[in-house]
């Protein structure tokens, strides 16, 4: 192959559509963290406000993986619906920028997953609960990443004691991080998993991959929203959802690691 042609070839494989030479993260990327792998205890370990849908508690090793820091924003959204021509989503009058994206379907969270992992290269997707919710602990084992209580001003939600609290989303990262450097894992927007509902964990999956049989017409939703009681916000809470419904839900991505 002539040299010319051999550093064009070069050139137009390190500048992929979405990508850059020297593989960085590009401005509408979600900024990820990187989990480590291991074992946890799922479902209400707390013994307080457990709700039969999150028993039983059952061992589960989640493979390391990448999780985003904050809730996909409404400015890293847009940017997909521009470029498909899908419909924006509403952001309910409070502003778009740096807010959480809302009113987003499961089908087009997918969508967006998709997308972006094909104009960068990587491999975005939908966290599995289990992923979720070993994340959101952070090697806690209490209702909270924090603690036992929901105190005030952690997060925002009915009665958090937040300036946003019950009236509209808070711009993503207004509140403090947990043990693993993820924003909003409580409250603000309920986050869609890639997992079918199920009213237990009897027959749950122990390797951390996501649950894809049972009722599929319901998708896992995890964290809270800004109208949710301080019980929904719990890091064992879960709740089965209909993939067509949007309204207080977003997205937080999850990346596979390697090949």
């Amino acid at each position: 192959m002539p040299a010319l042609v051999f550093i064009v070839v070069v050139l137009l494989v390190l500048t992929a559509p979405g990508t850059d030479a020297a593989g960085e993260r590009l401005p509408y990327e979600p900024e990820m963290v990187e989990i480590p792998g291991g074992m946890f205890r799922m479902g209400c370990v707390s013994g307080r406000g457990c709700v039969d849908w999150e028993h039983p508690a059952h061992e589960v090793r989640v493979e390391a993986f990448e999780l985003a820091r904050y809730e996909v924003t409404f400015e890293e959204y847009d940017r997909f619906t521009e470029a498909t021509g899908r419909a924006p989503a509403a952001d309910e009058g409070w502003g778009r920028g740096r807010r959480p994206v809302i009113n987003v379907s499961w089908a087009d969270a997918v969508a967006y997953a998709k997308w972006l992992s094909a104009e960068t290269g990587r491999r975005y997707r939908l966290p599995s609960e289990a992923e979720w919710e070993y994340a959101a602990r952070a090697g806690t084992v209490a209702a909270y990443s924090w603690g036992s209580e929901i105190g005030r001003n952690r997060a925002n939600c009915r009665g958090c004691g937040s300036r946003w609290d019950d009236e509209q989303t808070a711009p993503v990262g207004s509140f403090g991080p947990n043990g693993w450097a993820l924003y909003d894992v409580h409250g603000n927007v309920w986050e869609w998993t890639r997992d079918c509902w199920n009213e237990s964990y009897r027959g749950a999956p122990a390797d951390g991959t996501a649950w894809e049989r049972g009722d599929c017409s319901l998708r896992v939703m995890r964290g809270g929203s800004l109208v949710s009681d301080p019980g929904s916000l719990r890091s064992a809470y879960r709740l089965g959802y209909t993939t067509g419904g949007t309204f207080g839900i977003g997205i937080r991505l999850a990346r596979t690691i390697g090949p």
